[in-house]
């Protein structure tokens, strides 16, 4: 899986790593001691050092994305995780990097958007992206909702996904709807809509469990 997928590897690395050229580029317009973390009222509440913000930002995300693609490709059950899934795994932290480096370094030249309306439509996609292909799943154990239910018996991980599958693409409208309404003032709506996504795929699969001995 990793030898197949190894021009995606690379180019989504690059990407990732794509902050540190544009941040050396801005070196002397970035202030010495960065904003590296901004609050739902869109202030810095976090602050780091020029170089950490430039390079070491994007170097985590690179190790974590290495990690993520070597343990899927290495998933004891990785003949059920599909090329398309494993690409979609292999996409996701280039998003973040670009995502979080674009704001981090447009918030330190001066320029303020609303971090609100960008991350809750962003999340909002990324719950709409994952929706999709949840019920496309099959059983492992790297990728999906990975509970004792759902790994002991197929139908419980079938009909689990399925139903997360819709619910994250309704949490997903919703983050981006509610976005434009000026719903989220702070994180505390969001933590709801996370909580809901953990908890209701969990009790349903247990209920299958006990109710049907799925």
């Amino acid at each position: 899986m990793l030898m197949r997928n190894r021009k995606t590897l690379i180019l989504t690395s690059i990407i990732i790593l794509l902050p540190i050229l544009i941040g050396l580029l801005l070196w002397d317009k970035l202030p010495d001691t960065m904003a590296t973390h901004i609050g739902f009222d869109n202030e810095a509440n976090g602050f780091s050092s020029k170089i950490f913000g430039i390079v070491g930002l994007p170097l985590i995300l690179l190790l974590i994305h290495l990690f993520a693609s070597v343990v899927t490709a290495k998933d004891p059950r990785k003949q059920n995780i599909s090329d398309k899934m494993y690409t979609l795994v292999l996409w996701i932290i280039p998003c973040i990097s670009i995502f979080v480096s674009a704001f981090m370094y447009l918030y330190n030249l001066g320029i303020r958007l609303n971090i609100t309306l960008f991350f809750s439509v962003f999340i909002g996609l990324i719950f709409i992206i994952i929706g999709n292909y949840l019920p496309k799943v099959r059983q492992n154990y790297t990728l999906g909702i990975k509970i004792p239910w759902t790994l002991a018996n197929e139908e419980n991980w079938n009909k689990t996904h399925h139903l997360a599958g819709i619910l994250y693409i309704v949490l997903g409208i919703f983050l981006i709807l509610a976005t434009f309404i000026d719903l989220f003032k702070n994180l505390f709506p969001m933590l709801i809509v996370v909580i809901i996504a953990v908890l209701i795929p969990g009790i349903y699969s247990f209920l299958l469990h006990v109710r049907n001995g799925l």
